[in-house]
C-alpha cells in the first residue's frame, strides 16, 4: 500500500506541535504583556485558552473570572475592547522579539516531515500566532530545516481563526488537496483538534510535548517513567473528550498513526 494515495496532506499547528516543546513563545510573553500593566498572571493560567487567535486569547483571558477582578481592582471598572486592543499592542513586538528564543524544532519533526516528503505527502501548517509573528517564525523554522508548503496564520482569513475550520480548509485550497478526507490535522490544544474535526479531517492530538503538559523537552525527558505518565494523561483526556481520533505524545510517533489512518481509508472508513 502506498500511503501517499491515502493521505495527501498532513496540517500541523506550529508552538507545542512542530516547534517550542511546552509552548513557551505564546504563554510566557502573555505573562510579561499582562506584568505591563501590572495585573500578575500565572504562567498556567495564560495558558487556558492557547490554540485560538492571539487577541482573542488575551480577550478570555481578561475576561476570566479569576483574572477580571485584577483588571477591576487596577484599573476601576472591567477590561473592555479597547484595553485588549492596549494589551494586544504591548503583547506584539514581546512576541516578535521571543518567538525565535522559543521556537527550536521538537525532537523528531524534523526527521518525521523527510519521512512525509519521501513519501509525497504535503505539508499543511496553521497556527493561533498572527501573521507578523508568522513571517517572523518561517525563516527561523527553514534555517532549521522546517519549511511547509503553506502556513496560514490567525489573521489572514476574514472568517476568523479556530476554532472554526476556515485555516485548515485554506491549507486544503493553498495544498491543492482532492480530498478533505485525505488530510491529517495534528495539533496539541482543544481549539485545534476542533478545527480539523470541522474541516472533515482525521485529527491527531499531542499530549507530552504541548501547552497542557507545559514543561520543556529537558524537563520532560528528566522525569520518571511513572510521573510522565501521570502528567500526560490529563492532557490526552481533555484531547480525546474533543474527538481526537488519535492521541500520541509528540510529532516523533505520528507515522504509525498515519499507516493507520491509510490502512483504514483502505478498508473505507472516514473521520
Amino acid at each position: 500500500m502506498s500511503i501517499a494515495q491515502h493521505i495527501e496532506a498532513v496540517i500541523f499547528d506550529w508552538a507545542g506541535t512542530m516547534v517550542d516543546f511546552g509552548s513557551f513563545a505564546p504563554t510566557q510573553v502573555l505573562v510579561e504583556a499582562f506584568a505591563g500593566f501590572n495585573i500578575p498572571l500565572a504562567l498556567n493560567e495564560a495558558r487556558g485558552p492557547m490554540g485560538v487567535g492571539k487577541w482573542q486569547h488575551i480577550e478570555a483571558l481578561a475576561k476570566d473570572p479569576a483574572i477580571a477582578p485584577r483588571w477591576q481592582e487596577r484599573f476601576g471598572r472591567p477590561a473592555c475592547a479597547e484595553d485588549i486592543d492596549a494589551l494586544y499592542a504591548a503583547f506584539m513586538p514581546l512576541q516578535l522579539q521571543r518567538v525565535g528564543h522559543y521556537s527550536q524544532m521538537i525532537p523528531g519533526a524534523l526527521e518525521l516531515a523527510g519521512l512525509l516528503r519521501s513519501h509525497q505527502i504535503k505539508i499543511g501548517s496553521c497556527s493561533g500566532y498572527p501573521r507578523q509573528v508568522m513571517n517572523a517564525l518561517l525563516p527561523i523554522a527553514a534555517d532549521a530545516g522546517y519549511s511547509p508548503d503553506c502556513a496560514i496564520a490567525a489573521d489572514d482569513l476574514k472568517a476568523g481563526g479556530r476554532p472554526g475550520p476556515w485555516m485548515a480548509l485554506q491549507c486544503v485550497i493553498d495544498l491543492a488537496i482532492n480530498e478533505v478526507a485525505a488530510c491529517v490535522k495534528v495539533d496539541d490544544t482543544v481549539p485545534g483538534i476542533t478545527e480539523g474535526l470541522r474541516a472533515g479531517m482525521w485529527t491527531v492530538g499531542l499530549s507530552a510535548s504541548g501547552n497542557e503538559v507545559g514543561l520543556t523537552a529537558a524537563e520532560w525527558h528528566a522525569l520518571p517513567a511513572a510521573e510522565r505518565t501521570n502528567r500526560k494523561v490529563p492532557a490526552e483526556d481533555k484531547l480525546r473528550a474533543a474527538g481526537a481520533h488519535y492521541v500520541i505524545d509528540t510529532v516523533a510517533d505520528l507515522w504509525p498513526v498515519l499507516q493507520d489512518i491509510a490502512a483504514r481509508r483502505v478498508r473505507g472508513e472516514r473521520p
